[in-house]
């Protein structure tokens, strides 16, 4: 049965898309942070290995709600890396494991691009498709990107 919660179908389609889109780019960053959690050495090893561990639970647990969220709007849920990579704006790095600092300023850097594209969302949820509880939805999602991009950000200053 379709949503009836006075948005219409065009605009629930739409907004769906665009969950899509922040879902692939929260896989993306999750799957990197769990790949420099490994893979991170040297010294202050484990403060890094720590710190990217709260961050992927942190995605982690974003995932979940973004993908309850396009559900909640009538729309299934992409579920593949074909699909995830299809849709997102960030780059992977196949086959390349960079020093500790690298990994923190590519870290930052796909934050910092996933809360540019959070803005134009939520102006789009709010303006285009007429959708305030996804804008505000989206508002708590980029909020804790701008919390984890502040404190990748610490380790420069």
């Amino acid at each position: 049965m379709k949503p009836n919660i006075g948005i219409a179908e065009k605009n629930l389609q739409g907004v769906a898309a665009l969950l899509s889109s922040v879902l692939s780019d929260a896989m993306v960053l999750y799957s990197k942070t769990r790949k420099f959690h490994w893979n991170v050495k040297g010294e202050s090893f484990m403060e890094l290995h720590k710190l990217f561990e709260v961050q992927y639970n942190q995605l982690e647990e974003a995932i979940d709600e973004i993908a309850e969220r396009i559900n909640k709007l009538g729309a299934p849920v992409i579920g593949t890396f074909a699909e995830f990579l299809k849709n997102t704006s960030l780059k992977e790095s196949p086959g390349k494991y960079p020093q500790k600092i690298d990994m923190l300023k590519e870290l930052l850097t796909d934050h910092e691009t996933v809360i540019k594209s959070m803005r134009k969302y939520i102006d789009d949820c709010s303006e285009k498709f007429k959708d305030a509880g996804t804008a505000d939805f989206i508002t708590g999602l980029m909020q804790q990107h701008e919390t984890i991009a502040w404190t990748l950000r610490r380790y420069f200053n």
